[in-house]
């Protein structure tokens, strides 16, 4: 890490991160600096708005592991630390088009925080009231990758508050929030907040810590409660806030919005795609793309298009800022592989006994 003449600096001071400035002197001022220099020279995630404004010590390590294993931050997780497999692209994939579409379906938001900001107001909520702890207790997580090593280093000392929604928000500055992009003014003051495709489609490893860890793209978040996130917001009626309430972790409904009836379904993986036709369970469209489209635009509230006859559903919101994206976007989707099942997680000779079953008498495969 290169030293920055003149510039905020986090240093440890009877066990607790606090700032110093170039002269010596303690500062109240932002990690911007600091964390920004870090990102660059190791090259972890691309600038998301201003950093940090505080890190402070009031939860130790050890009794956030305890209340993790207790069930009180984090329900459930995918698998344990280190362990889970990572999707791979399959071959045949266009690399530069799959980087692109990586790069939308991490952080593009199809410009919409006009919805999550302007309508919702979320962005109210998680700077009042969405602590680390609470993010993880709905099933958001955390990018270790996103993490400058002086950050990581408090975390796992315990010196970083998880219950203070400031934390939340300096997250957010280092686009560390798997599935949501914020920005950050040089206030510290969260502005405006936008969701993306990995909300629900990306988890993490748990390799640092439950919730906490590398990127799985493709896989389902299934700790994810979407209901209960959207209920946050102030702008609900109570009728609809109980709906959203009652989905719970795992589940979403992608019609909800447009018809009015509550079905939530288990949200699906985004990986093992390429060559399957009609790849969402109801049918609809003939390409990955469609889907994308009409999430984009309709369920994430991203500007764009979408219209469909069939079903009566017509959404315009322009700017169009969707369409030129899906080719790159589908193209990363398809080449994610289905990861392989992890070693003795599945009773192989069973399995074997499946298939015939599946592909033989049951018909399943036609």
């Amino acid at each position: 890490m290169s030293p920055l003449a003149g510039a905020e600096v986090l240093v440890p001071s009877n066990e607790r991160w606090i700032l110093r400035s170039g002269d010596g002197s303690g500062s109240a001022a932002s990690l911007s600096l600091r964390c920004r220099a870090q990102r660059q020279e190791e090259q972890t995630a691309p600038e998301r708005g201003a950093d940090p404004r505080r890190v402070k010590d009031t939860m130790t390590m050890q009794s956030w592991i305890l209340r993790l294993l207790a069930g009180t931050i984090l329900t459930a997780c995918n698998g344990p630390a280190g362990t889970t497999p990572q999707p791979e692209l399959a071959r045949g994939s266009a690399p530069a088009e799959a980087a692109a579409g990586r790069t939308i379906f991490r952080f593009d938001t199809f410009g919409n925080e006009t919805f999550w900001t302007d309508t919702l107001r979320i962005h109210e909520v998680i700077a009042g009231s969405v602590s680390p702890a609470v993010a993880l207790q709905v099933g958001l997580k955390v990018d270790v990758e996103a993490l400058p090593s002086a950050l990581r280093a408090g975390l796992q000392a315990g010196t970083v508050d998880l219950d203070d929604p400031a934390t939340t928000v300096a997250l957010l500055s280092l686009g560390a929030v798997v599935g949501l992009v914020g920005e950050v003014n040089a206030e510290g003051t969260l502005t405006t907040v936008g969701v993306t495709c990995a909300l629900c489609h990306s988890t993490v490893d748990n390799s640092f810590a439950p919730g906490i860890g590398h990127r799985l793209d493709g896989w389902p978040n299934l700790d994810l409660d979407p209901g209960a996130i959207i209920a946050l917001s102030p702008a609900l009626s109570d009728a609809q806030r109980a709906v959203y309430a009652s989905w719970g972790p795992g589940r979403y409904d992608p019609r909800f919005n447009l018809d009015g009836i509550n079905g939530p379904v288990v949200i699906p993986p985004a990986y093992g795609l390429r060559g399957v036709h009609l790849v969402t369970y109801t049918g609809d469209g003939d390409d990955l793309s469609y889907w994308n489209r009409y999430v984009a635009v309709t369920q994430i509230h991203g500007h764009g298009s979408f219209d469909e006859p069939r079903t009566g559903v017509s959404v315009s919101n322009p700017p169009d800022l969707v369409s030129s994206k899906l080719p790159a976007l589908q193209e990363y989707q398809l080449g994610l592989q289905a990861p392989r099942p992890a070693e003795g997680s599945f009773d192989r000779a069973a399995a074997g006994r499946g298939r015939a079953v599946f592909v033989g008498a049951a018909r399943c495969a036609t």
